[in-house]
């Protein structure tokens, strides 16, 4: 049988709904509040506060199909297996609902009876054990009974087979499945071949049963959790044994849209081939592929966050485009067959089509216009040389006006001139350290466990900030994100003029009279309808689930919200605006303060 990932996601959906699982909406791939990430990155981040102990209006059985956007490996786009957004299968026990007992097997079945894969290509790995949790027999002894030969399981280490939410909170060992991708017969003994590459992890079992406190000590959570993960582009790649991501039905009319408007048709008959072209085209599809997600969650290119990942793949889709002889039109023609392949599982990206694709279209517009700019910058470079110009007027050309280093060199060779390479790299390689560094120094942080009782009073003042914009500036004004830290709240918002004092301060006023008020705050758990009903305030679309959760304070606005809130909003004590600017292009942010 061929996989598809259309026919994989249906499989793994409707075998989670025969185990009594409801099946949950992907959420946006803006995470919701969370400061330590720009994008949701795994199918268990949007339900980190049901895993850590929230009621799920779902119940305690889940299972679904989520966006992700993963962006540490983007010069890696373009190989078997790397890409910017993919989609995570995933299920989940809440509340202890179930354990081990039934999940392994379970796993076992779908591998074994639905997906029909051959017991002799499977291997699985089990936690080893050490000073801070004993060795995962259990997981070992059931696997075994299923029917997996002992010297199919691997005991490895931490490193391998353990799943820690950070330094404090929810971990656990867990277990992982492997299939033999290999043209020969699948060793006998995992535990010394693990390590050979033809040996690939196509879903993990992760048994969250501890909470580790501060000093490292670890105890056992009241009730334990399974988070669970399948990549399903790369598991229908390995499936039907191609060579890369990119011989998927995921990229196939993706890959024929760049073919034709590239003139190169050998793109679509032979995705995997080795050449600079197909390299190129394949990281074309993925940049724009993940930028009509994107866009299709609401956000928008910008020069800060997530709009900057956004901007810098459309940019690097265009420069690339570019070399394989697309001069123009080139965003908008991939992007259709883009939303044409997601929108059968995921409406929303076609509900809006019309911003995905005119917002594609300025960006490309706008790009060429910083292109011919470049151009006559390099010109006025170009002047000042002789023989060689130097590798870090090269980078200032490629950081400033996004010109690859191939460009440069070509304008440089048409004048007789060379390019420092050796110069332009360190300078590269100096920037894209500092970039790293400064992302793990911007997002390292969060929100841990002791600070749980200010994220219900930000998540409280989030909910008033809104109903004082919507008040004040008028009632099409729509949340477009929100991000907390211990120290303030982010708050993005549709609305396009600079606000004035007067309106920041009728804002303030506004929140501050309901935390005066005292009022006590009540949550109801009712379907999206019925909260539409009541007026609550709240995105309606995919991003809930069949049920949700309403949020009422005293004769203020009711608001959907997943979060936490305090129990009388006098909890805030007060509440200051610090700084109202634009995030993007008809989005304002305000960072406020509470207390």
């Amino acid at each position: 049988m061929k996989y598809t990932t259309d026919n994989l996601r249906k499989l793994w959906l409707d075998f989670w709904k025969s185990k009594a699982h409801a099946i949950i909406p992907s959420g946006a791939v803006v995470p919701d509040n969370d400061p330590t990430a720009l994008f949701i990155n795994a199918g268990m981040h949007p339900l980190v506060p049901y895993l850590m102990g929230e009621r799920h209006p779902a119940g305690t059985r889940l299972a679904n199909a989520q966006k992700c956007i993963r962006t540490g490996d983007i010069e890696e786009v373009g190989d078997a297996t790397h890409l910017t957004f993919f989609e995570m299968l995933g299920n989940w026990s809440l509340q202890g609902a179930y354990f081990k007992e039934e999940q392994i097997p379970w796993s076992f079945e779908f591998l074994t009876e639905v997906l029909n894969l051959p017991l002799e290509k499977l291997a699985v790995s089990v936690f080893a054990g050490d000073k801070d949790a004993s060795r995962d027999e259990d997981s070992a002894r059931i696997w075994e009974e299923l029917g997996m030969p002992n010297s199919r399981i691997a005991y490895l280490g931490k490193e391998d087979n353990w799943w820690a939410k950070g330094e404090v909170g929810p971990c656990g060992p867990d277990t992982e499945m492997f299939y033999w991708t290999g043209d020969t017969v699948a060793p006998e003994n995992f535990q010394e071949t693990y390590e050979d590459s033809r040996w690939v992890e196509i879903w993990n079992d992760v048994f969250m049963q501890f909470n580790r406190k501060e000093g490292g000590t670890l105890e056992s959570l009241p009730f334990p959790n399974i988070d669970t993960g399948m990549g399903l582009e790369r598991t229908v790649f390995i499936l039907n044994g191609q060579k890369s991501v990119y011989q998927t039905d995921a990229f196939e009319g993706i890959l024929k849209k760049i073919a034709k408007v590239s003139g190169h048709s050998e793109i679509a008959e032979d995705p995997n081939g080795g050449s600079e072209r197909h390299i190129l085209a394949r990281i074309i599809a993925d940049h724009l592929r993940s930028a009509v997600v994107m866009l299709a969650d609401g956000i928008m290119s910008s020069n800060v966050d997530q709009g900057y990942i956004l901007r810098r793949l459309i940019r690097r889709a265009i420069r690339h485009g570019r070399k394989i002889g697309v001069v123009e039109d080139l965003c908008c023609e991939v992007a259709e067959a883009a939303i044409e392949k997601l929108s059968g599982h995921y409406p929303e990206i076609m509900q809006n089509r019309d911003f995905v694709l005119a917002e594609l279209k300025r960006e490309e517009n706008q790009f060429q216009k910083t292109l011919e700019a470049g151009e006559k910058e390099f010109e006025r470079i170009a002047q000042k040389y002789t023989e060689k110009i130097p590798g870090d007027q090269a980078f200032f050309l490629y950081e400033t006006y996004g010109f690859p280093w191939e460009m440069t060199a070509e304008l440089a060779e048409e004048k007789g001139l060379k390019v420092d390479e050796a110069e332009f790299k360190a300078s590269f390689k100096t920037h894209q350290e500092k970039s790293r560094m400064g992302a793990e120094k911007k997002f390292a942080g969060g929100l841990s466990g002791e600070d749980s009782e200010k994220e219900a009073k930000l998540h409280t003042a989030t909910h008033l900030l809104h109903a004082a914009l919507r008040k004040v500036l008028g009632e099409h004004v729509e949340q477009k994100g929100s991000n907390i830290t211990p120290e303030r709240l982010r708050f993005d918002f549709c609305y396009e003029e600079k606000m004035t004092p007067e309106e920041i301060e009728a804002v303030e006023k506004y929140v501050n009279e309901a935390i005066e008020a005292d009022v006590s705050i009540q949550c109801e758990e009712m379907t999206v309808e019925e909260a539409n009903a009541e007026g609550a305030i709240g995105l309606f679309g995919h991003k809930y689930g069949a049920r949700v959760k309403v949020y009422t304070m005293g004769n203020f606005p009711k608001e959907i919200c997943g979060g936490p809130h305090t129990a009388r909003t006098g909890d805030l004590k007060s509440f200051k605006i610090k700084k109202e600017q634009s995030s993007s292009r008809g989005v304002r942010r305000i960072k406020a303060v509470i207390g």
